[in-house]
């Protein structure tokens, strides 16, 4: 038998699959129908609210939404979702620093399949605050166990690259 909770997740998922079939305004109206099934100030609402506002460029309500939902509690593996999330969305405001400490801080809580994730958008916020070098080091850091070969090689240019030395 499936929950009610089963159902409205997969309503979910398929409204996000189909995101690119509905107008902003057409998709928005959708989530916050669907958001609106759930409790007041509940968590998963208010993340997946952020997100559509995320999705569609909507940036500042997107933050303060993630804000909330993260506030609110979320769970699992949206919360960690969410920070990679907010963070992006704070580095897209200009708000580099501040992106590169959420996911630092994420970075170091835990580790999961999202790790390449809080690393590649982690580069990105270290770039655009002009630390060109520890992104390029994370960047490849993060690639490295996924190559076939060269690993030593590309793990040792990665150090070189933040110790100040010419690889």
């Amino acid at each position: 038998m499936t929950t009610p909770e089963a159902r409205w997740e997969r309503r979910l998922e398929s409204l996000w699959a189909s995101l690119d079939d509905h107008g902003p305004d057409d998709f928005l109206r959708r989530i916050e129908a669907l958001a609106a099934e759930l409790p007041p100030g509940d968590a998963v609402a208010l993340y997946e609210l952020a997100s559509a506002h995320d999705a569609l460029d909507r940036e500042e309500e997107a933050a303060a939404l993630y804000r909330r939902a993260l506030a609110a509690g979320l769970p699992g593996g949206r919360r960690r979702r969410a920070v990679i999330q907010l963070a992006s969305t704070l580095r897209n405001l200009g708000r580099a620093e501040e992106s590169i400490t959420l996911l630092t801080a994420e970075r170091d809580m835990c580790s999961d399949e999202l790790d390449g994730a809080v690393a590649a958008f982690l580069s990105l916020a270290l770039a655009d605050a002009g630390r060109e070098r520890e992104a390029a080091a994370l960047a490849l850091t993060a690639l490295v166990p996924h190559l076939p070969e060269y690993r030593r090689s590309l793990t040792h240019y990665a150090r070189a690259l933040t110790a100040d030395r010419h690889v």
